[in-house]
């Protein structure tokens, strides 16, 4: 490395040459990309005095081919940009820069915030290239040890030999991260699953091995034929079946992230910016600073917080309340980033950016719900922890049983053999992924998909439950409830009015006014003058008349007496709904009145919930007055109003420090951090896929009933799940005794390690099996 070099520090500009600029000393950041890079990269190009350090030669062209577009100052990333941290789902407590594996469990690590770059877990990578690469000699040896009897000889060679060299690459190489693993955890003191896996492959190779190379060990018992049988091809298949289910659950726990990964996209990655000499220029987001002026056209993305300091418009702010009325906003109003402007051109002065926007606010609490909520420890690994600890003393004790006191020692290495192979973790290992596999397939044939395997075991537990309103109890959309005419006006006629000024508009509530005429059978007129008022109506002549339709506010701006629909507007607004006046030639002559309406599943869900003891919590970001007129209406005594996304996380914390198991159910981007902080997030399949992808389980067709369904589903399954622990340990209870040749002094009755991995197999056939009643159940 030349003398005098600098690195590149995104966090400044560009510094001078004579100051080094390190983020940390052993990470660097790509100019290019923003990815961190290590010191000891070789795609590295030295420019102005500096050098910089990429992630791929491709990065490297792109900064050679023109530095300074990512050299610009506008172009810096924020200073807050971290290097990428790592942690364990188990264990939140480890953490690291860079990807691992948990020191504790072995678990592979996750990035506790997740970016747009979606590479592939490495580990998953090694993984499937070990376990395809594996695989033709797992194949091999398990077809040659079933059906090979007779044929290696034809050729010259003991088949005890062929099978010992196509397991040796499965056993030594596929299979070494898991010995790893397990010896780790024997360093920890923190017997798991990888213990026993290591354990129960490594005993039946390592006998399996010693039998073929010295087979006048073993007593003359264990060679009915002349030979000792080996079981190679039980430690290859095993090794391999662990790389496949070490893949699926990788797959898995991948998606883990994308809910985050959607809540980024919602920002746009530019933003029109009005310079002070009045051009404008599009830029990176990144760039913008508070004080900034933007301009926000119709149908763009706002870019970051800040006020609107001229025009007016209807911003669809559903992405952050879950409510489908867009808000009209004006001079002095506030905007989020991440809302969509809909038909009004705005100026606004950017205040909040980067980490200080609402939206970003919302990812933060999200991936900080889902950090401090690591999956419900296995019922599997709880037994196994102190399982294998048991079977390994027992393997021990018989070693040195038979050679101490009986002098035989051959009998004990036989014996203590047999007893680590017939406690192989297949049973126990089985025992949840098959209840797990079965209850999630029929849980689907009834619309219910669980995310995640935890989600069953801890739902059915759950004593409450938050609900959003809009989407969740109601259908989610704006529809037109009543007309209203006034002063001699017909509802038809009234309706045809607002239908036509309407059908140019693309505002949530014109759509709902054209779709209600036509389903009458209303005939729309030809508009002509229409203009579009941002955010609070629409006007335009039909057949020589003038329609003015909008807010009761906009109407008396223009002189038009609304007095006639004063106490029907207030009484309709108490209730909660949305009302548009209509006016021709000046004079009001009717109201249109909008609601979001109860889907009609929903009272018999939430009395199905009430009869299995299960508390129903109402949270909306929509108004205290439509809360309350909903909550009536469905008979919810317990109920919040005009909650924000923190909201909606501090309520489920509030429940939850109460002793209550609580499960959340909603629709939007702002139930997101409260179905993450859960215990289990439920989310309606119809709703964004940002509440979909931060919940535990979905509801495919959006219908509050299906979480009774899977509630039944939950208890089941969880039952399930317990016969088969039980029965796996009353298995090992009786067949590692037998194993240690506990009756042999009696009756000459031993069980050999070949018996012992029947065995082992027919244990998991029948936990197998028992899972597969869940299917018959109602």
């Amino acid at each position: 490395m030349s003398e005098g070099v600098q690195y590149f520090d995104p966090r400044q500009p560009v510094p001078p040459p004579e100051v080094p600029s390190r983020r940390s000393p052993d990470v660097y950041i790509d100019p290019v990309c923003g990815m961190t890079v290590k010191p000891d990269s070789l795609h590295r190009h030295e420019h102005d005095g500096v050098l910089y350090l990429f992630c791929a030669p491709k990065c490297r062209t792109k900064f050679i081919d023109d530095p300074e577009s990512y050299l610009a100052s506008d172009k810096a990333p924020p200073e807050s940009l971290p290097g990428i941290e790592y942690g364990c789902p188990m264990h939140p407590e480890v953490r690291q820069i860079g990807f691992g594996t948990c020191s504790i469990c072995g678990m592979a690590l996750e990035p506790l915030m997740p970016t747009l770059d979606e590479t592939e877990n490495p580990e998953l990578t090694e993984f499937r290239h070990r376990f395809w690469w594996s695989l033709p000699f797992t194949a091999a040896v398990f077809l040659l040890a079933m059906f090979g009897h007779g044929q290696a000889e034809m050729i010259g060679v003991p088949r005890v030999w062929i099978e010992a060299a196509l397991a040796a690459p499965v056993v030594c190489w596929a299979g070494a991260p898991f010995f790893v693993r397990g010896w780790q955890s024997i360093i920890q003191m923190a017997p798991n699953m990888w213990t026993l896996i290591a354990t129960g492959t490594g005993a039946a190779f390592v006998y399996s091995l010693t039998a073929a190379l010295v087979p006048g060990l073993f007593p003359e018992a264990l060679r009915p034929h002349g030979e000792v049988g080996v079981h190679f091809e039980a430690a290859a298949v095993i090794i391999s079946l662990t790389l496949l289910g070490q893949m699926m659950e990788l797959k898995a726990r991948a998606r883990t992230g994308d809910a985050l990964r959607a809540l980024l996209r919602l920002a746009p990655a530019r933003a029109r910016r009005i310079n002070a000499d009045g051009q404008e220029e599009d830029v990176d987001v990144s760039s913008v600073h508070p004080g900034d002026h933007l301009r926000i056209r119709p149908g763009e993305q706002i870019p970051v917080d800040g006020r609107v300091i001229d025009g007016q418009s209807a911003v669809d702010e559903s992405m952050l309340t879950g409510e489908p009325m867009p808000a009209t906003r004006s001079e002095g109003d506030s905007l989020t980033a991440g809302t969509l402007n809909t038909d009004g051109a705005l100026v606004m002065r950017a205040e909040a950016v980067g980490a200080s926007t609402v939206l970003s606010q919302i990812v933060a609490l999200v991936a900080s719900a889902q950090a401090s909520r690591a999956p419900m420890q296995r019922l599997a690994d709880e037994v196994a922890s102190g399982f294998v600890l048991v079977v390994v003393l027992i393997a021990v004790t018989t070693l040195f049983t038979w050679g101490w006191f009986f002098d035989d020692w051959p009998m004990g290495i036989v014996t203590s053999i047999a007893v680590l192979i017939i406690a192989c973790p297949c049973a126990i290992g089985l025992a949840t992924p098959m209840s797990i596999m079965v209850a999630s397939g029929r849980a689907a044939n009834h619309g219910v998909l669980f995310r995640e395997a935890a989600a069953i075991e801890r739902l059915c537990a759950v004593t409450a439950l938050v609900v959003d309103k809009t989407g969740t109890l109601t259908e989610g959309r704006p529809e037109l409830t009543r007309v209203f005419p006034v002063g001699g006006m017909d509802e038809q006629k009234l309706l045809r009015y607002a239908a036509s000024v309407n059908q140019g508009s693309e505002h949530p509530l014109a759509r709902s006014v054209v779709t209600a005429a036509r389903k009458q059978g209303v005939e729309i007129e030809a508009v002509t003058q229409f203009q579009a008022l941002a955010g609070r109506g629409v006007q335009g002549h039909i057949g020589g008349d003038e329609v003015l339709l909008g807010m009761a506010s906009m109407l008396q701006e223009r002189d038009v007496d609304t007095s006639p629909l004063n106490g029907f507007v207030e009484a309709r607004q108490t209730e909660g709904s949305s009302v548009s006046c209509l006016a021709v030639n000046g004079v009001v002559v009717g109201a249109l009145v909008f609601a979001d309406p109860v889907k009609t599943t929903t009272p018999d869900a939430l009395a199905r919930l009430r009869e299995v003891c299960v508390e129903v919590v109402m949270a909306t970001g929509d108004s205290g007055r439509a809360a309350d007129h909903v909550a009536r209406q469905l008979g919810i005594d317990n109920w919040r109003g005009d909650v924000r996304p923190e909201d909606k996380l501090a309520l489920v914390n509030e429940l939850k420090q109460k002793g209550a198991v609580v499960a959340m159910a909603g629709d939007g981007i702002n139930d997101a951090p409260a179905l993450a902080g859960a215990d289990v997030g439920i989310a309606m399949g119809t709703g964004t896929d940002v509440a979909i992808q931060s919940a535990a389980v979905t509801l495919v067709r959006g219908d509050l009933c299906g979480i009774v369904e899977a509630l039944t589903v939950s208890r089941q399954a969880v039952r399930n799940m317990r016969q088969n622990l039980v029965f796996a340990l009353v298995y090992n209870a009786v067949g590692v005794p037998l194993a240690a040749g506990l009756l042999y002094p009696f009756t000459g009755a031993l069980l050999s390690p070949m018996l012992a991995a029947a065995a082992m197999s027919l244990s998991s056939v029948s936990v197998v099996l028992n899972a597969l009643r869940l299917n018959r159940q109602t």
